[in-house]
């Protein structure tokens, strides 16, 4: 990945209906949705020139925002489109692509019912979240120190900038331990997920993960249950307690940029990537491929 800073780089993004030069992509510091977190997102993936299950995402984003009371003033299929003009224009076949949304500056306070809301599309080139060689070793994960909130505190449904605000120090914190992540357990102490990515384990042939209840049901762990359950693979969602992790022989984490990464080691909890981690991975990188690259 380029190390040049994100603002500083080339390209183009479609913002509020218009394609940009990349950097002038900009917004005023006292934009409401910098100061009270008041900005959804999404992830995805473009592979050979498709982007992976894009209604789907755009879909979430629009319905992330209705959780957070605003209304994004564009269609999904206006989106869909939006993200297809970005990677053409940057010229792009295998890309990560940034929707975000968020209100604007006309009025500053906790109350701003009246702000425009915004729409901007980035895409850029990103190879895998975690270092191809060490990734089919299995990466190594902390146990964070913050907790997913009670769905009674926070929308847990939406895919909200402000509920990554504990990841990113717990993820800051495992990093400097020399972990690549660090496993979150939610408000009464139950495994729930990684920072950025869902959890799944592996014992005597059947896939467990948690109950996406208080954290956000990603796209790719609903694609990779599916991918397991086609392969006749047993899929228990279910309520997991860290004081079972012992128990598991494999683990594997999932998102639109971790994809399927084996997990070796989550605190002092060892792991052995294994058979069925490997078809999953395999699985799920033949669906997203383009179908006529797929056969």
């Amino acid at each position: 990945m380029s190390a040049t800073p994100f603002d500083q780089r080339d390209g183009w993004i479609w913002y509020d209906g218009q394609i940009v030069p990349w950097k002038d992509a900009k917004l005023h510091v006292l934009s409401h949705g910098l100061h009270y977190g008041s900005s959804v997102f999404e992830g995805e993936r473009a592979y050979g020139g498709e982007i992976f299950k894009s209604a789907e995402h755009s879909e979430r984003l629009k319905k992330s925002a209705q959780i957070l009371d605003f209304e994004i003033p564009y269609t999904v299929a206006e989106i869909d489109a939006a993200k297809r003009i970005v990677l053409e224009k940057n010229g792009q076949k295998d890309a990560y692509l940034r929707p975000v949304a968020w209100r604007g500056s006309e009025m500053m306070g906790v109350a701003a019912q009246d702000n425009k809301i915004h729409l901007a599309i980035a895409s850029w080139e990103w190879p895998s979240y975690f270092d191809p060689a060490q990734k089919m070793k299995g990466i190594r994960i902390d146990m964070a120190e913050y907790r997913r909130p009670d769905p009674a505190t926070a929308p847990s449904a939406a895919k909200a900038a402000g509920l990554y605000m504990i990841c990113t120090i717990s993820k800051h914190k495992a990093e400097r331990k020399g972990y690549a992540d660090a496993l979150m357990l939610d408000w009464q102490g139950r495994v729930a997920e990684c920072t950025g990515a869902n959890v799944f384990f592996i014992r005597d042939g059947v896939v467990h993960t948690p109950i996406a209840d208080c954290f956000l049901d990603g796209i790719t762990r609903r694609t990779v249950i599916d991918l397991a359950k086609r392969r006749g693979f047993e899929v228990a969602e279910r309520r997991i307690m860290p004081e079972e992790l012992p128990s598991f022989s494999e683990c594997f984490i999932t998102g639109t940029a971790a994809e399927v990464t084996p997990v070796s080691e989550i605190g002092p909890y060892t792991f052995q990537p294994g058979n069925m981690t490997k078809v999953l991975m395999d699985d799920y990188s033949a669906e997203v491929q383009p179908k006529s690259k797929a056969a």
